[in-house]
């Protein structure tokens, strides 16, 4: 469970950090737009208050406590899957990626009341309307590893 444990700390201490560069230190928060590598990278400011791409958006109070209550809730049951049975080493790390990811957003939501999104990628005649940050990368990941590497240790 150590490698679950550094990944978690990791990611979320690298998904903070990012935030606090970009959004405070950079002043992301009121600029709302620097041009990084054009079209390729932009930080773009987006407080996302739902899921992912804004899903299950509102403004109250109960969805937000519904959204940690369900981050806090998926991140002990998957720390207790892995836990509970021998896993590989990719499944671990992808454990990590994901409770370290929903634990920065955790944060963010109860913080700011919503997450902060920053990093925004496009491509010459396509603008993309849609900000993420380090912690739905590893979220991403990490439930993409789950699903892909769970299992192939044992034979059928």
């Amino acid at each position: 469970m150590r490698l679950v444990t550094q990944t978690a700390l990791g990611v979320f201490a690298l998904d903070q950090a990012t935030k606090i560069l970009v959004v405070h230190t950079l002043d992301l928060w009121s600029r709302q737009h620097i041009a990084v590598l054009p079209p390729w990278l932009t930080f773009r400011m987006a407080w996302n208050q739902g899921i992912n791409f804004g899903l299950l958006s509102s403004d109250g109070d109960l969805a937000r406590w519904a959204l940690i209550l369900m981050a806090l809730g998926i991140s002990a049951w998957v720390w207790l899957w892995v836990r509970r049975e021998p896993h590989s080493r990719i499944v671990k790390l992808s454990a990590g990626c994901l409770i370290g990811g929903a634990m920065g957003n955790v944060v963010d939501r109860l913080l700011y009341g919503a997450v902060a999104d920053f990093l925004n990628m496009s491509a010459p005649g396509f603008d993309n309307p849609y900000s993420f940050n380090v912690a739905d990368i590893a979220i991403f990941a990490g439930a993409i590893g789950l699903v892909v590497f769970t299992g192939r240790e044992k034979t059928p």
